[in-house]
């Protein structure tokens, strides 16, 4: 019986780490697809890499894909790709474009950004009837104890990004990944009325730049909830 309960133990130890190996499976058979591979690209260069890469960006951060399909890193895929991965992206990342003068055929991202795009199009949420119901933020369970701590950070990007309600809602969640353990939920009511902006993307995120510093203190967290493996409350404090 001894033996027994040992090796049912066991088994419920190794549990989380056979979990991180079936998520790192998915990730990596869903990482080759090739229209995962380009959407990813496609995020850097409209995020964070225009510069670097030497890309023509607008002030509202689109870029024209005959650019973008210059670059060696883009030569196996076509505009049809790219036209394709931006109308079955389910999270709806990108916006397709044309150019006023030109004509040509543009893209940008729709959020996600650490290069500065002042003429983003984005919505400022000004009363509380312009929220939903429940505003998140998707984590790790990891990340938790620091983020209890000191609050949200923009971590090098232009904004905190918080999803319009929690996963499992029924509806694609934009603004939080698949794989966040917990949500934390902000008090929205109270960030209004401390002076916290926040603002609406095109497809649906909602963003805040938080106080001068960048951060989303804990004191506007309302609630954090654990959503895997199983839901349940986590203290606040």
């Amino acid at each position: 019986m001894a033996a027994g309960g040992s090796s049912r133990g066991e088994g419920a130890l190794q549990s989380p780490a056979r979990r991180e190996r079936k998520q790192k499976s998915r990730r990596r058979a869903r990482d080759q697809d090739p229209d995962v591979r380009l959407s990813k690209a496609l995020s850097y260069a409209l995020r964070h890499g225009a510069d670097e890469l030497g890309l023509h960006i607008s002030s509202d951060g689109f870029v024209d894909t005959v650019e973008i399909l210059r670059l060696p890193q883009f030569k196996a895929w076509s505009e049809e790709d790219v036209k394709r991965v931006v109308e079955t992206n389910a999270k709806q990342r990108f916006a397709l474009g044309r150019h006023p003068s030109s004509g040509h055929l543009q893209i940008r991202a729709n959020q996600g950004h650490s290069l500065q795009v002042p003429e983003l199009d984005l919505t400022l949420l000004q009363t509380l009837q312009d929220f939903p119901e429940i505003v998140a933020h998707g984590t790790l369970l990891r990340h938790w104890p620091a983020i209890r701590q000191h609050g949200l950070s923009r971590m090098g990007r232009t904004h905190i990004h918080l999803a319009p309600g929690l996963p499992g809602e029924g509806a694609i969640l934009s603004g939080m990944r698949d794989s966040s353990e917990v949500a934390i939920i902000i008090d929205i009511p109270k960030a209004l009325a401390d002076g916290i902006s926040f603002f609406r993307s095109a497809n649906g995120v909602i963003l805040t730049t938080g106080n001068a510093d960048g951060v989303l203190l804990p004191r506007y967290f309302c609630r954090a909830l654990q959503l895997q493996p199983r839901r349940g409350l986590l203290p606040l404090e």
